[in-house]
């Protein structure tokens, strides 16, 4: 905490000093005050999170906008870079760049490696909706905002806005000609160029043109090869034209977007008994299974004949239309997007051949439509907005998981060590380790051990012998007499002893997911009105409403070939001798497990067939502000938001439950979850007491009920709708600007978002999480940036530019809550990133030069981290960035 504490303390007397540095520099002549008067001042930017153009500071929302020159000097070149400006919000990456990133405003994020899960945190660029985080972080054009709104928005940005939106604003095409070329040479081969020209064909029509292109190599080794993954390889082009023709302004947007990238990469941070046999398949094979080093050195074991490509295409286009009609104002955008991701993964995470996926698809086609009235009545007193939303999105996924070389000598290495100690030696299932080591069914039924109880009592001891008596009746091996189990049938059953001396049907190499095909159509329509009613010049009042629709159908094929399900599908065919021999392993308790390894749920054949199913949703979200303007320079709010987020579906077989482990069979309402609502209240005041200081606080206290979580059940993952959780909390955001050519902007956030307390978990996967703080969400966060920009010469200034972000302590999802120190396998302790750059540039920036540094300290941290599937015991992150440094020189015109 002396770390949060200092940076703390540094904030608040920058908070306090800053109107008393204003004062103490007045204008002492002419030139001066046009000095002073020729710079936008602290928090001066236009933004439009109502629909209406109003500066950061007059409008009674918490809102975090960021202008172009900061995103310049940061270096922002996609969503993930904003953290360091806003310390509400935070990105989160997992197994995918692409369908694994999420989005966390106030705590709340909805998270999974699977398209089927729709965000919290609704993106928007230029007004146009993106239906996933993946989709949405794509390079970014130059750009002339980026609006973070926290808190339920959806009365005007609709749909998945529960808790909060990104609004960002790329630059518009100009009616003088102009445009600029930028190239970025860094460490780890980094090197990228974009630009962008514009100018005007006529008098009324300008058109844009951008693109770029940046590569670098990965950060993650490879313990087994040269390769290194975790990289960057991707371009884009974006053209745009603008109509204005003073009442009409048209503007239409094409752009493309490509990737062909290895990601994403884990370490290993802690290591269970899984570990050493991983590590033995492997270095008998002359590898490394997984890197017992420290994570900081950002190596991972990985199989030769896998890797983790992943090609990204997005494209898409959009039209708005703004027309003054008058009295009253029409906005109308209507925008197509089609996106699509190519995957391959090596999903044991390890140098063994368990399992992988091989050309995993997923595809978003969106079209929205957007309709909007405004204008005034009453001499100004009202300012009304009514508006319609329509959505029409198809959402195709094709899972490929499937076993690898390795994927029979993985279960039966297994076996082996923890099972083949209480059968005298070594055992299989499915004769991976040779001739020489039995199946348990042929240690029970050892003809050298003989019939006889003692015999059997002295071999396999006094609780097993009996259970071994009766089996070795049903295989006919010996008399009905020799089963002394009261009920225990001891009537032989024919193939019996054939099946348990032999190893079981085992998996080919490719065998799993052949394939299985989800897709999700929806239709989702909204109405809303937004008015804001002034009372007086200093009193307002918005009131807003929304109806929201939506309609889900799922339509899914499930085609599984995975060979070592076959003994599996015996057992539920009704098959005696199988059933026999199943009933003996769970006798000896080995029966599940066997299942969950040798007919995983990701490969259950059992699920194999045809689904569908259909829902729809709907629910009247709002708003109410109150905001008083106590002058020009404070104003003070208080407001109600009611949120809402669809339910939908988990596009994952292994969702379905197994007949075998107790459950109903596969449904395709097994895949289905529900929504989740939230009730938002908030107080907070705006302050500028000079042009050279702002100061914006606000506090809220947010409900959420049907808390969309993914959660691991044991046998699958699930989605488990929360009862109830609260993220509640406090904002501090200060711009201080006490000349022009220096500015400082600090930000500090406390979060309290946790599962509330009256939840009873118990017997679901979040037992003993009620109370608790949401993984990966510190209750500390403080940011800031400084920019000098001194005056050298009459042509020439200087670049000075930092930006810091400090997290406090948090818990990595991993493991459930050790129940004595209430923290979880994998942790983050407070840490600190420093990004900055310095230079020089020409006084009207189009020529400028600078080296940079981003995570100045080569701080290691996790971005998240996982149980890592079927390895009791060893969980893995995804590690933060490195130190990155380079050079970056531009040319404007």
């Amino acid at each position: 905490m002396k770390k949060f504490d200092l940076l703390a303390a540094t904030a608040l007397t920058l908070f306090l000093a800053a109107p008393a540095y204003a004062q103490e520099t007045p204008a002492t002549g002419a030139a001066q005050q046009a000095a002073t008067d020729d710079f936008q001042g602290a928090n001066e930017i236009v933004v439009t999170a109502t629909r209406r153009n109003e500066t950061v500071q007059s409008v009674p929302i918490a809102i975090t906008a960021i202008g172009p020159e900061l995103l310049r000097n940061a270096g922002v070149d996609n969503i993930r870079d904003l953290e360091q400006l806003a310390p509400s919000l935070q990105s989160s990456t997992g197994q995918s760049s692409a369908t694994g990133t999420t989005i966390y405003i106030r705590g709340i994020t909805t998270g999974g490696d699977n398209p089927g899960f729709e965000p919290a945190v609704g993106v928007f660029i230029d007004g146009v909706f993106r239906a996933r985080a993946g989709v949405a972080i794509s390079e970014l054009p130059e750009l002339e905002r980026v609006e973070v709104l926290r808190g339920p928005q959806g009365t005007l940005f609709g749909r998945n806005t529960s808790a909060g939106a990104l609004s960002i604003y790329t630059a518009q095409p100009q009616f003088d000609l102009g445009g600029y070329v930028e190239g970025t040479y860094g460490n780890y081969n980094a090197y990228g160029v974009k630009g962008a020209i514009t100018g005007p064909v006529g008098k009324s029509l300008a058109l844009r043109l951008d693109a770029g292109y940046r590569k670098r190599d990965g950060f993650i080794q490879d313990a087994n090869s040269d390769r290194a993954i975790n990289d960057i390889n991707r371009w884009n082009v974006r053209g745009q034209a603008l109509l204005d023709t003073g009442d009409i302004t048209f503007r239409l947007i094409g752009d493309y977007y490509e990737t062909d990238e290895q990601c994403c990469g884990t370490v290993s941070v802690v290591r269970g008994p899984f570990a050493q046999i991983i590590n033995g398949i492997a270095t008998a094979q002359g590898r490394t299974g997984i890197y017992t080093g420290a994570p900081s050195d950002r190596v991972q074991g990985m199989s030769p004949n896998r890797d983790y490509a992943e090609r990204v295409r997005d494209w898409g286009f959009s039209g708005e239309l703004n027309w003054d009609l008058g009295g009253a104002k029409l906005t109308s955008i209507t925008a197509y997007r089609n996106w699509r991701a190519t995957r391959n993964q090596d999903i044991d995470f390890s140098g063994i051949d368990r399992a992988y996926r091989d050309g995993y698809r997923t595809q978003l086609q969106d079209f929205t439509q957007e309709l909007r009235f405004q204008g005034s009545a009453f001499g100004g007193v009202l300012d009304w907005l009514v508006g319609g939303f329509y959505l029409n999105e198809t959402n195709k996924l094709r899972d490929t998981v499937r076993l690898g070389n390795d994927g029979n000598l993985f279960v039966d290495s297994v076996f082996n060590a923890l099972a083949g100690p209480s059968f005298g030696g070594r055992v299989q299932f499915y004769g991976s380790l040779g001739p020489t080591v039995p199946t348990p069914g042929a240690v029970l039924l050892n003809p050298a051990v003989p019939n006889s109880l003692p015999a059997l009592n002295a071999v396999y001891g006094a609780q097993l012998a009996p259970l071994v008596g009766c089996f070795r009746a049903q295989a006919g091996t010996a008399p009905s007499s020799l089963c002394v189990i009261p009920g225990f049938p001891s009537t032989p059953i024919p193939g019996l002893a054939a099946l348990a001396a032999s190893p079981l049907p085992a998996a080919t190499p490719g065998q799993g997911n052949n394939n299985d095909d989800f897709r999700v159509k929806t239709d989702a329509f909204a109405l809303f009105t937004h008015n804001i009613i002034n009372v007086t010049d200093k009193l307002s009042l918005t009131l807003g409403a929304r109806w929201n629709h939506e309609r889900k159908a799922l339509d899914a094929s499930i085609n599984n070939n995975t060979g070592s399900c076959r003994f599996f599908e015996q057992v539920r065919g009704g098959n005696a001798a199988a059933n026999a021999y199943a009933n003996v392993l769970r006798q000896l308790g080995i029966f599940n497990n066997l299942y969950l390894l040798s007919c995983n749920p990701a490969v259950n054949t059992e699920f194999n067939g045809n689904y569908t199913d259909s829902f729809s949703d709907d629910e009247i979200t709002g708003t109410a502000k109150l905001a008083y303007k106590f002058s020009d320079r404070l104003l003070a709010y208080a407001s109600f938001d009611h949120g809402y987020k669809s339910g939908g579906y988990n596009l994952d077989q292994a969702t379905f439950d197994s007949v075998l482990l107790g459950g109903n069979g596969a449904q395709g309402s097994d895949l289905r979850f529900g929504a989740e609502t939230n009730d938002a209240y908030e107080v907070g005041f705006k302050m500028s007491p000079s042009r050279a200081f702002s100061l914006n606080v606000a506090a809220f206290y947010m409900n959420f009920y049907g808390l969309q979580s993914l959660v691991f059940a044991g046998n699958n993952f699930v989605v488990q709708n929360v009862d109830k959780s609260i993220s509640k909390g406090i904002e501090v955001e200060s711009t201080i600007r006490p000349a022009r050519d220096l500015t400082f902007q600090l930000g500090y956030s406390y979060i309290s978002a946790k599962y509330d307390e009256s939840n009873d978990f118990t017997g679901t996967p979040l037992q003993g999480q009620e109370g608790q703080q949401f993984n990966n969400q510190p209750e500390h966060t403080v940011t800031g940036a400084m920019t000098w920009e001194p005056r050298l010469s009459d042509s020439l200034k200087g670049l000075l530019h930092i930006d810091f972000r400090y997290n406090s302590e948090v818990d990595i999802p991993s493991s459930n809550p050790d129940p004595v120190t209430g923290r979880t396998a994998i942790r983050n302790e407070g840490y600190g990133l420093i990004n900055g750059s310095i230079g020089l540039q020409t006084n009207d920036g189009k020529i400028r030069g600078e080296v940079f540094v981003e995570n100045l300290t080569n701080t290691f941290y996790y971005i998240t981290g996982f149980a890592v599937p079927e390895q009791t015991g060893n969980f893995n992150g995804y590690p933060g960035y490195p130190r990155f440094y380079g050079a970056r020189v531009r040319f404007g015109f």
